[in-house]
């Protein structure tokens, strides 16, 4: 397993990623509605959304928290970024099609899974280099992710459909420049970062439409005015929002933050931020935040042991737990049960 190269190469991809869209920025100045799994034996008694997905040594998981690993729902494949439907039926990833040392140029699979590990249809071909996929949370269970323009070496935004087929996903904003899309509100507006072409680099909510080019309006936030915020997640209720922050604009993969804000749909603001994780920016791998229990606790990796592990911060106390329980395993991209990215 190379997990230690794997990650070496994922900070490199970041790195190009962001410097890619610095360069632009400076030259500048829908699917069917599945109805939800039959719930299996004891989940009756189980809390809604008790259970977090995972990466674990390449494989995806789904599991109460701090609970040891049961059956992986994929295995034989490098599989990534499990993002959970609404519905919490579903999960989106990506698998990995052919590796690279550097990560910008591997090739990728978005794929969709059942959350009891039934159901797998590939969206696409496996071609592209698609990266961190999640849904819409509009009712329609769109799942959208990040395709590579080889040309730029920047990202713009791909919507798939459930059920679809390789070759029918279509882009939803333009190729020229960058954009990035993290997490969705249910009016359909979507968080992204992006180098745009008159507005600048910045955070904005994004709104698609069917037969234009996408509105893009900025989001104030303080801390975006001194760094970059990456691997953002809206809370199930969208008054809150928690991401990685990395301070100046030269990208590095170890050194993030992590933050909680509240947040305004209505204004676009991220207010009030407090960091839970790796305050000082200590050179270790802390990323992926996300809601978990509702909005009452946010889980993460971090490599802060030699090895990825999760943990659960929760907000009533402010106590940080580790919740891996091996911890010789490669644990990543953590998510909430329900609540898409």
């Amino acid at each position: 397993m190379k997990t230690h190269n794997d990650q070496l190469c994922r900070r490199e991809f970041l790195k190009r990623a962001a410097q890619a869209t610095t360069a632009m920025a400076a030259s500048a100045a829908i699917g069917p509605v599945l109805a939800p799994l039959p719930a299996r034996a004891g989940e009756a008694e189980r809390p809604r959304a008790s259970r977090i997905s995972y990466f674990c040594n390449g494989e995806i998981h789904v599991n109460e928290v701090g609970k040891p690993e049961g059956k992986p729902l994929t295995t034989g494949h490098m599989d990534f970024k499990p993002s959970w439907s609404k519905t919490g039926d579903m999960l989106v990833c990506f698998r990995r099609t052919k590796d690279d040392p550097v990560t910008v140029n591997w090739k990728s699979a978005i794929f969709v899974i059942g959350a009891d590990g039934t159901g797998f249809h590939q969206l696409t071909d496996g071609t592209h280099t698609d990266f961190n996929p999640t849904w819409t949370r509009d009712g329609l269970n769109t799942p959208l992710w990040n395709r590579k323009n080889d040309k730029t070496g920047g990202f713009f935004v791909v919507q798939g459909k459930v059920g679809g087929k390789p070759g029918e996903e279509v882009a939803i904003t333009e190729d020229r420049f960058h954009t990035w899309a993290h997490s969705c509100l249910t009016d359909g507006r979507i968080l992204v970062n992006s180098a745009h072409p008159t507005q600048g680099w910045g955070v904005f909510l994004m709104t698609r439409r069917e037969n234009g080019k996408p509105i893009y309006e900025r989001v104030q936030c303080e801390l975006a005015t001194k760094g970059q915020l990456h691997r953002a997640s809206i809370s199930p209720s969208e008054k809150k929002i928690c991401f990685e922050f990395l301070a100046g604009a030269q990208f590095t993969e170890p050194g993030h933050t992590l933050y909680i804000a509240d947040f305004d749909a209505k204004q676009r603001a991220v207010t009030n931020a407090k960091a839970i994780a790796n305050e000082a920016s200590k050179r270790i791998w802390f990323a992926y935040p996300r809601w978990i229990e509702g909005e009452a606790a946010v889980v993460y990796h971090s490599g802060e042991t030699g090895k990825n592990q999760l943990y659960v911060y929760r907000l009533e106390d402010g106590s940080t737990k580790r919740v891996s329980t091996s911890a010789g395993a490669d644990y990543r991209y953590p998510h909430g049960e329900a609540a898409p990215s």
